[in-house]
């Protein structure tokens, strides 16, 4: 049975892990209205390229470029998104099993081959994939520590060069989408080839503009704008839903340790009370025994 001085010791170690908690939900929280502020400031000019991108290759009918054009896939890439610390509930696992089932399921053929590779933006993702012998030919961990659009830049890069080469046949982005703080949303992103668009309300079909200084010049100059854009959204939206995460997880964690500590408390009062009462007791029998006697 644990004594007075062992339940107080575990009190004040709850405590103090309560603090730690606590003062990590206010620094998530902080920062979190920073990446929402970002993702709010990036998405209109995001969603206006995509639309006159949409638009230009729906008139534009004999534009012909390796970045659009389907062709047969033999090597497919697969960039997870995940973090670089722990402690924000399922927002990893969540994401490694999306891209494990994908690796395992649909492209299990590519994988068995080793055909299919694994760009593992952030440390948690790449230990996992690593570890289970996966083809991890690209790391980048610790990037959300001072996130910059140059890095998304250079990742679309690096994954063009390599899809126009021919060493890359198709590439998918596996991320945390942003939609509250208790809610994130597993997202699988083609990001090479680019798709067109099925949609016809776009509002600018039923517009006829005078390209300057061509429709063709203005497809080339989008289609790394629009792939930079989709990869800078990506991680945009993953840091986050990683945020609004630990912040969840740093609450519950805060409320349970609140409950162990209302919990210990009772348990000490028990204990003490129960001290009292033995020790009441053997000076009451040691009277008894000495008026006896």
């Amino acid at each position: 049975m644990a004594t007075l001085r062992d339940i107080k010791g575990r009190i004040k170690g709850v405590k103090s892990t309560q603090q730690i908690t606590k003062a990590m939900k206010m620094v998530a929280a902080a920062r979190l209205r920073r990446a929402q502020e970002n993702i709010v400031n990036a998405k209109p000019y995001i969603k206006k390229n995509a639309e006159m991108l949409q638009h230009l290759l729906s008139v534009e009918k004999s534009f012909n470029n390796p970045l659009i054009a389907e062709r047969e896939v033999h090597r497919i890439a697969i960039v997870v998104v995940t973090s670089d610390r722990g402690l924000c509930g399922g927002f990893n696992i969540n994401i490694i099993r999306k891209a494990e089932e994908l690796a395992n399921n649909e492209f299990s053929s590519y994988n068995n081959s080793g055909n299919l590779v694994f760009y593992c933006v952030g440390k948690k993702g790449n230990d996992y994939f690593t570890k289970k012998n996966y083809n991890v030919v690209g790391s980048y961990p610790g990037i959300f520590s001072q996130l910059r659009f140059e890095f998304a830049s250079g990742l679309v890069k690096e994954l063009t060069g390599k899809y126009v080469a021919g060493e890359i046949d198709k590439v998918l982005i596996v991320f945390n989408e942003f939609k509250s703080v208790i809610q994130q949303k597993n997202v699988v992103e083609q990001l090479l080839p680019i798709k067109q668009s099925d949609d016809n309300n776009n509002s600018l079909n039923n517009v006829d503009y005078i390209y300057e200084p061509g429709k063709i010049e203005i497809i080339n100059a989008l289609l790394p704008k629009n792939l930079n854009s989709k990869m800078w959204t990506s991680l945009l939206d993953s840091y986050a839903a990683e945020l609004g995460a630990r912040m969840s997880a740093m609450d519950m964690a805060t409320e349970n340790a609140k409950e162990l500590i209302r919990s210990l408390n009772l348990t000490y009062n028990k204990a003490r009370q129960a001290s009292i009462t033995k020790e009441i007791l053997e000076i009451v029998s040691g009277a008894n025994a000495l008026q006896e006697s």
